[in-house]
């Protein structure tokens, strides 16, 4: 093989990958629409109120890195609340360790979610949000543990807690 056979051949697996980045993204689920829900912020508002990595998981649907969230580790009573409006989600009694490296609960706090199938990264999937500023939360799995057999696997970053001794004062 020769340079210009070496070249011609790398050149054209780039355009090959770049055309399927394209598909890959038309294919993408749109972000939330603030229209949808409850409270609703223009994109300067959202900047305003969230650092760029909650405004990249809330608002774009990106995915903190596993392992990266100090709320893998969280073990006191309380409640996780929207980092985008602050709407009690998840309590601590229903948080687990799944081994995923991302906090995951077995439930939300009832009327606290909203879903929708993301069909992004070649699957069909069941995405989580909040139900009162549709911000992205992470996706829903089949394979959690008892009573209800989900596992929420959700971004740290789309989350604060408040530990129950500050919610009671």
């Amino acid at each position: 093989m020769n340079r210009r056979n070496l070249v011609a051949g790398g050149a054209a697996l780039v355009a090959a990958l770049a055309g399927t980045t394209a598909l890959w993204r038309i294919g993408r689920p749109q972000p939330a629409r603030a229209e949808n829900f409850e409270i609703t912020k223009t994109d300067a508002e959202w900047h305003a109120i969230l650092d760029d990595a909650q405004y990249a998981i809330l608002r774009e649907e990106s995915t903190e890195r596993a392992g990266t969230s100090p709320l893998n580790h969280e073990k006191r009573a309380g409640i996780f609340h929207c980092a985008g409006c602050d709407l009690p989600a998840y309590s601590s009694e229903a948080k687990y360790d799944s081994g995923t490296g991302w906090p995951s609960f077995w439930e939300s706090l009832p009327d606290a979610i909203g879903t929708k199938e993301d069909n992004s990264f070649f699957s069909t999937r069941t995405e989580v949000h909040c139900r009162r500023c549709g911000g992205h939360f992470g996706h829903i799995f089949d394979d959690g543990p008892p009573p209800t057999g989900k596992r929420h696997c959700l971004n740290g970053l789309a989350l604060t807690f408040k530990p129950a001794s500050v919610q009671a004062g």
